[in-house]
């Protein structure tokens, strides 16, 4: 029989107890720092049963607290029970400055070095020190102790994922990256983000939800030479033909040998996304850390053509697949069927199923209807999911894992009849997108620089939007990839050629509605601007799929705006005209025609 909660909070402070800890903080991060755990790392699920995709929770020897975002305000109350836990804000409260003002001094604050970035400890340690109080490693995770019933990791092998499909090497790739590593000074570069190991070796794996990697870590030399640390017992027949000379295999538990051996040697490692473990634990052997960024983030950012083309063949798939999503959402709406949440979701994934390259969603869908939609990263699987109601808007966020790529796309849709303001607020957002799109920018530029491109229109009106309006895509990876984004916070990474991001400019109504539309699009030389002064970029729209014109205001819209909107829709007729048939292809006849 499970444990309650309030046994397994009991469990951890026997721990914390026993070695004579204060506090004991748990992140919703494991080992490997992504954003995507494996149940078997859901730990703060385990102590809390809160189900949200950022967090931290703080045992305290007699109290506890859970901190949450925004996104999570009104789900954490009905998923964890009050008077075990505090609720309290992750952005408005900061868990260090909580913790100096809550305990006393000398008080010790536990943490597991696995599960926090090694700039993470940097700033707990000083901030702690500062109060008379320690920052504490412990050597075992008090929940791992007690975790009874522990989900078991895949045991699906890893994928050879075809140099047909990758367009370059394993070898090639881990020279060009080595090459790098040497001009930061270091020796070898420590790679823990699972998609860069996966990109370099060119596997993929089925260890993550919605991210097809293995688990496990990598060192690689600045000749090329890597050992990847993982289950050697998911690695198929044939990996070393595969992956080419100069990659060694190892258990991923011999990965604190092979950190214990590396006196003298000059280590390159991101502080950001790699855990302070791995480095602490290099560091007391003797090597030199050097702080950077992971080396293979960049080169694996801009796509190569075979990736690129292996992006639009699948967008153009999937583009139909949801095409044909929405062409049955509109039937069923005209009889008067109207589905919850979880109905619609699956019913899309229906017809990406049809697709011999489908593996997985890129991620949870939103699928929200009315006020739902409202809370931009909402989840119907987090509680009871909602019914459609005739006159509203229906928003759905969705993306897919091929062998050829990774999509990811959002439409607002019209359910009935929609009032004046509707149409208002998504021509805003439209307008926004619109400009974006259409963007031309010089080689150095930042997607912080492009950002208000997005945004300018809302403005105009006093709108926002309290999220990003681009993240990076990776190819048949993860949906959320930097090192680049479009964003109002910092971010100096230039967009080059061959990355993919998305366009989402949104609107949010709290109790109301909520808006977005993206698409994705690539960086391109601009064809137009070939000869000019300056190398001038562009952007490539990937996604195909119309665009509810029942929510737009003509009015709104400049004669330049118009014609993008129309001759956007007439491109996403050319394209997936040949895919479709019936009734089907009469809907997207109807959907797409000029307004």
């Amino acid at each position: 029989m499970p444990q309650s909660i309030a046994a397994r909070l009991s469990a951890v402070r026997s721990e914390m107890a026993k070695a004579n800890l204060d506090a004991f903080i748990i992140p919703r991060a494991d080992e490997y720092l992504g954003e995507y755990v494996p149940a078997r790392n859901e730990r703060m699920e385990w102590i809390s049963q809160f189900t949200g995709s950022a967090g931290m929770i703080i045992v305290l020897k007699d109290s506890a607290a859970i901190f949450v975002d925004g996104r999570y305000t009104v789900q954490v109350k009905l998923q964890v029970d009050g008077e075990l836990f505090q609720y309290m804000s992750l952005s408005d409260t900061p868990q260090i400055q909580w913790l100096t003002e809550t305990l006393t001094a000398n008080a010790r604050v536990g943490y597991d070095p696995r599960l926090h970035p090694l700039s993470w400890q940097k700033t707990a340690d000083s901030q702690l020190t500062q109060s008379r109080m320690s920052l504490v490693a412990v050597d075992e995770n008090p929940i791992d102790l007690h975790w009874q019933d522990r989900p078991l990791i895949s045991t699906a092998p890893a994928i050879l994922f075809d140099e047909k499909r990758a367009g370059k090497t394993s070898q090639l790739k881990r020279k060009e990256i080595g090459a790098l590593v040497a001009k930061t000074g270091a020796d070898m570069a420590l790679i823990t983000s699972l998609d860069s190991f996966c990109w370099l070796l060119n596997i993929r794996g089925n260890d993550v939800p919605r991210l097809p990697v293995i688990l496990g870590a990598a060192l690689l030399s600045s000749n090329g030479d890597m050992t990847l640390f993982t289950d050697i017992e998911k690695l198929p027949v044939g990996i070393s033909d595969h992956v080419g000379s100069g990659v060694n295999f190892k258990a991923e538990i011999a990965l604190k040998d092979a950190l214990g051996e590396l006196s003298g040697v000059k280590l390159l490692a991101d502080p950001n996304s790699s855990n302070a473990w791995t480095q602490l634990t290099a560091k007391q052997a003797g090597a030199t850390l050097i702080a950077g960024f992971d080396p293979v983030s960049l080169s694996k950012a801009q796509k190569n053509d075979t990736e690129l083309d292996g992006m639009r063949a699948c967008h153009i798939r999937d583009g139909a697949a949801v095409t044909r999503f929405l062409s049955w959402l509109d039937a069923e709406v005209a009889a008067s069927r109207f589905h919850d949440e979880a109905v619609l979701a699956d019913k899309l994934e229906s017809f990406r199923l049809k697709d011999s390259l489908y593996q997985e969603p890129s991620f949870d869908t939103i699928s929200a209807v009315g006020a739902n939609a409202a809370m931009c990263h909402y989840n119907h699987n987090n509680g009871i999911p909602a019914t459609m109601t005739n006159n509203s808007l229906y928003l759905v966020d969705s993306g897919a894992q091929y062998l050829d790529g990774t999509t990811d796309v959002t439409r607002t849709i019209a359910i009935g009849e929609v009032t004046q303001e509707h149409k208002k607020m998504v021509t805003l957002v439209l307008k926004g997108h619109i400009a974006l799109d259409q963007a031309r920018f010089p080689r150095g530029t930042t997607g912080q620089q492009l950002d208000a491109f997005a945004r300018q229109h809302l403005w105009q009106h006093g709108f926002d939007y309290d999220h990003g309006t681009g993240h990076g895509v990776g190819h048949f990876l993860s949906v959320h990839e930097g090192p680049q984004r479009i964003a109002k916070n910092s971010n100096d990474v230039a967009l080059l050629p061959g990355m993919v991001v998305s366009n989402e400019p949104g609107y949010y109504r709290a109790d109301e509605f909520g808006i977005r539309l993206e698409n994705l699009i690539a960086v391109r030389p601009c064809q137009a601007l070939a000869n000019a002064e300056r190398e001038i970029f562009e952007f490539e729209a990937l996604t195909f799929i119309p665009m509810d014109s029942r929510l737009i205001d003509k009015d709104l819209l400049t004669d330049t705006e118009l014609k993008w909107f129309n001759d956007y829709h007439q491109q996403v007729y050319q394209t997936l005209s040949p895919l479709m048939q019936g009734t089907e292809l009469a809907w997207l006849e109807n959907a797409t025609k000029a307004i």
